[in-house]
């Protein structure tokens, strides 16, 4: 298999205005709710610089003490109004948040299993597992925090500016003289921020796939003495998020200092150009007053606005990501035609990892329902791909692998499974019971039917000697299963699925040779009367099958039966007696 890596697809802006559409008209009541409340709150809270304009208007024309006290109880009972209105504001915005959150987290578990394996492969863990975990946090902190604080803001901003209005049209000039250098410094912060957010997160992705590529491979890498090798992979992928940090923070060390003068310019201008024209009549000194307080009350909002934007950038990023993994095409097509029968039929197919190099030429193969053949061949020499294109993993370049007349790629996964599955040498062993992880493969499978598949793999011993049997908590923070037990568990789960077709890639590999002959042998006595294609090192396999295929460089080199290959003395026949130690 190649090494080559793809990334897994991010969300472009149309996408996200997209899907944020959607989220709307699914809440719309919360979300109306919520926005009626914030306007309420905003509107309370703007009843301040006006009283306070009235009040001095009235100091200066002469006024009595109870007047005096009236507007500090309004005031004081706007204060109170606004209060409990921005907390029932902030209550409802949180629960939209944690709705959206909660179905964003469910479509992307949803998007991620339904991956094309081969595109998991070819994209490594770690740009998935960062986008599970980095990006749901951050974009979580954004929906929770920064999204409704910034819808606050920009409702704080809108109704305090039409306030400011509504004192005299006058105002609207030291407003408008700040919002050149906001517009320009908006501009080129929002041209750079997306871009910056998504390579800083790019660059996590990597970090993330070299150090799981170098603990899962760690005994390799000890034993081939790679140690300084993946020292300076990881010293590569933490420069460049290094450098990928220190362009976005640049970007913000400019972009904020500049924001600050587009803030004082309009509560400059509004105190010189108000106290002009109060001199020459024109306004009130109360008037002065009041659109000075709400132009200096426009500032906070305005701060915020631009301070959560940040905030909404990285989370936009994040959004973008997690969106991203549902926009992978889907490799098949589903037809809806149903097999007619089981027959396994591989058709001039061709397969390449990377364009325009094959690593399988022009393979034609034929296998008959309940036959058990076995693909031998030198490492690399493409049996293990030929194995997930009989498993429907990857669709061919070229030509067609088809199961009863039909294309497995035109068949649903659910479908596909019935027909054909695939055991590897891989594993993994789900976090609950025994008896969970075996139902996995068929759920509402009874303790009969569970003892029965842990039978056939040799596994129902061991099982029943532990303390709490099928109950028994395994994965992590329960009992460790050594490698080999792990293995006969996810046989297990075959069995149970009970699939017509079976593909064994290199399946006991992790089991000690006269352990694994027994293993086999059980498992063909289960498996009597369905297909099963056995891809193996151990030659045994291939003694016991009906057929053997030999693959060697991306193509069937020889086929037939364990005898009829020993007599042609070709490939195989060295490949025998090498397993046996014998020479020419």
């Amino acid at each position: 298999m190649s090494t080559s890596t793809t990334r897994l697809p991010v969300a472009d802006g149309p996408s996200l205005r997209r899907y944020a559409v959607a989220v709307a008209r699914r809440h719309p009541r919360l979300l109306w709710s919520a926005l009626a409340l914030h306007v309420v709150a905003a509107v309370a809270g703007l009843a301040a610089p006006r009283l306070l304009g009235e009040l001095v208007e009235a100091v200066e024309t002469g006024t009595t003490a109870s007047h005096v006290d009236r507007v500090v109880l309004a005031l004081a009972g706007f204060l109170v109004l606004q209060t409990v209105v921005t907390r029932y504001a902030r209550l409802v915005s949180q629960v939209l948040g944690e709705q959206v959150l909660a179905e964003l987290r469910e479509d992307f578990v949803a998007s991620s299993l339904a991956l094309p394996v081969g595109v998991v492969e070819s994209a490594g863990s770690g740009d998935l597992l960062t986008r599970t975990g980095r990006d749901v946090d951050q974009l979580g902190w954004s929906v929770r925090w920064a999204l409704p604080e910034w819808t606050i803001a920009v409702v704080t901003a809108v109704l305090t500016f039409a306030a400011a209005l509504s004192v005299g049209w006058w105002v609207a000039l030291p407003c408008v003289l700040g919002v050149p250098p906001l517009v320009i410094g908006l501009r080129w912060y929002l041209a750079r921020a997306k871009d910056g957010y998504l390579r800083e997160s790019a660059t996590y992705s990597q970090i993330s796939a070299t150090l799981t590529e170098t603990v899962e491979g760690a005994r390799t890498v000890e034993a081939l003495g790679l140690g300084r090798e993946r020292v300076r992979a990881i010293d590569d992928d933490v420069r460049g998020s290094y450098a990928a940090e220190r362009y976005t923070l640049h970007l913000r060390t400019v972009f904020f200092p500049s924001m600050e003068i587009s803030y004082l310019i309009p509560t400059v201008s509004t105190l010189l150009l108000g106290g002009w024209l109060y001199t020459q009549g024109s306004v009130t000194l109360g008037e002065v007053t009041a659109a000075t307080l709400y132009v200096q009350m426009l500032i906070d909002p305005v701060d915020r606005i631009v301070a959560i934007l940040d905030e909404l950038q990285v989370g936009a990023a994040s959004l973008a990501r997690l969106l991203g993994v549902s926009q992978v095409p889907d490799d098949r097509t589903v037809s809806g035609r149903m097999p007619a029968g089981e027959q396994l039929e591989v058709d001039d197919v061709r397969f390449a990892y990377v364009e325009g190099r094959d690593v399988l030429h022009g393979i034609d193969l034929d296998v008959a329902p309940g036959e058990r053949v076995a693909m031998v061949g030198p490492s690399g020499a493409g049996k293990s791909t030929l194995g997930r294109l009989l498993a429907g993993i990857h669709p061919p370049r070229t030509g067609s692998v088809t199961v009863g007349g039909v294309r497995l790629v035109e068949l649903p996964l659910g479908e596909l499974r019935g027909h054909v599955a695939l055991v590897t040498q891989e594993h993994h062993v789900f976090v609950g019971t025994l008896r969970d992880n075996v139902v996995l493969a068929a759920p509402g499978s009874g303790d009969d039917a569970v003892r029965a598949a842990l039978d056939a793999v040799d596994a129902l011993e061991w099982v029943e000697a532990l303390p709490e049997g099928l109950d028994t908590v395994v994965g992590s923070g329960g009992r460790a299963l050594g490698a080999a037990e792990a293995q006969q568990v996810a046989l297990a789960r075959l069995v149970l699925a009970d699939p017509h077709t079976l593909v064994l890639d290199e399946a006991t590999s992790l089991i000690d040779p006269r352990a694994a002959r027994h293993l086999e042998r059980s498992l063909a006595a289960v498996l009597e009367g369905r297909t099963v294609i056995a891809i193996a090192h151990r030659l045994f396999s291939a003694h016991d099958a009906d057929r053997v295929a030999v693959v060697d460089g991306g193509v069937i080199t020889e086929l037939g039966t364990h005898d009829e290959l020993v007599a042609a003395d070709g490939s195989y026949a060295d490949l025998w007696r090498s397993w046996h130690g014998e020479s020419r």
